[in-house]
């Protein structure tokens, strides 16, 4: 691995920052209060070139590498502050893009690309249902083949960008009782007649982004749009995304520790108890420290996993152990910010109050830390 990054990268990142502090941080706040979804805010972005950023350039992207993708994210996440928006943002690009473009045909790529590239369409996945989280391979929602077509019935769940999106890639049932090996993929718009997404769902964190069911009774889909091989696509397409969902994904989240450490070691230097700054404190100062390993450990973690993806290396095992690492140091990073700032990281007054909300979907979203575990202990028990 190569430790350095160039001049182009460290001004690309530089500039998504200026552009993340000027457009995203100032509404932040009334976005997460009001859980609102900034369409403004999207195409600004779009604009500024983030939504298609590891695509080809014959697609309307920019043909960037999965370390300058990650590094956008974790500039992002720093600049911003805002989660749920950076959240849409991932989603809309490597669960939502990716898929089409690692494994869809040419013909599913001029159609579908240009316009997520652009942001002109929003795109996500639906893979969770009420019954399948974590069980992923509990798909149980049907896909029958019909004359020129496929007739999906079911409902997904905790669905990233369900009430505002345009595309998704939905995984369904196309041969039943046979496990992950009976599971398709479908590129669903929806205009598609029988699909709905449901009601906005509240959450506690990450309210800028809009989740929401999607709901399928009878919906038509193209055979047309079958994304991949029949009946292979948990492995091939679920599994071949992972390493993307858990390196672009997840950079936001290092951005934000880094953030929050800034603003901790800032605060610790101002506030002052029993006649001097918090920061003399050696139990402050252990927390900053552990802040700043965490980060470290994190952000060594991440991009080695996007280093070995743009080597065209894949390596499931070490992707979950930093969704394992990374998610977990942000919520400890979230709780030992908070415990600095004491009563007021406790108030809406500053930014880590939104920070420690925000946290609890990582190491829950994306496959949870004990499912993260359970394919690294199988993977090195030979299970």
């Amino acid at each position: 691995m190569d430790f350095n990054y160039s001049d182009e990268q460290l001004l690309f990142k530089n500039e998504v920052i200026e552009f993340a502090r000027n457009e995203i941080a100032p509404g932040a706040s009334v976005r997460d209060e009001e859980a609102q979804f900034d369409e403004n805010l999207w195409r600004k972005s779009a604009e500024f070139g983030l939504m298609g950023l590891p695509f080809p350039e014959e697609y309307g992207g920019s043909d960037a590498s999965v370390i300058d993708t990650c590094l956008a994210g974790e500039a992002l996440g720093y600049g911003g502050g805002d989660m749920g928006f950076a959240l849409s943002w991932g989603a809309h690009v490597t669960i939502g893009g990716i898929p089409i473009w690692q494994f869809g045909t040419e013909d599913q790529k001029k159609k579908y690309l240009p316009g997520i590239a652009s942001g002109e369409w929003i795109a996500g996945m639906g893979l969770t249902e009420p019954e399948a989280g974590s069980d992923a391979a509990g798909v149980t929602m049907k896909a029958e083949k019909r004359n020129g077509y496929y007739l999906l019935n079911g409902t997904k769940t905790f669905i990233t960008n369900g009430p505002i999106g345009n595309v998704f890639v939905v995984f369904a049932r196309t041969t039943p009782g046979s496990g992950m090996k009976g599971i398709s993929a479908f590129i669903v718009e929806k205009d598609f007649p029988g699909f709905s997404a449901g009601k906005k769902i509240e959450k506690m964190g990450h309210r800028s982004s809009p989740t929401s069911e999607l709901i399928f009774d009878n919906c038509e889909v193209p055979a047309e749009n079958l994304l991949g091989v029949e009946d292979k696509a948990f492995r091939d397409i679920a599994v071949g995304t992972l390493e993307w969902e858990h390196t672009v994904m997840l950079a936001p989240y290092i951005g934000m520790m880094q953030a929050l450490l800034e603003d901790s070691i800032q605060y610790a230097k101002q506030r002052k108890q029993f006649g001097k700054p918090i920061a003399d404190f050696q139990a402050v100062q252990f927390k900053i420290a552990d802040i700043k390993t965490m980060l470290e450990t994190s952000r060594l973690m991440l991009y080695k996993v996007a280093w070995g993806r743009d080597q065209g290396v894949s390596d499931p095992m070490t992707a979950s152990i930093a969704k394992i690492v990374v998610t977990e140091s942000y919520m400890e990073t979230a709780q030992q910010a908070t415990q600095i700032f004491g009563g007021y990281g406790y108030t809406k007054e500053y930014s880590v109050e939104r920070a420690i909300r925000d946290a609890k979907l990582t190491v829950i979203g994306g496959g949870t830390s004990e499912i993260q575990r359970w394919i690294v202990g199988r993977k090195l028990l030979d299970r």
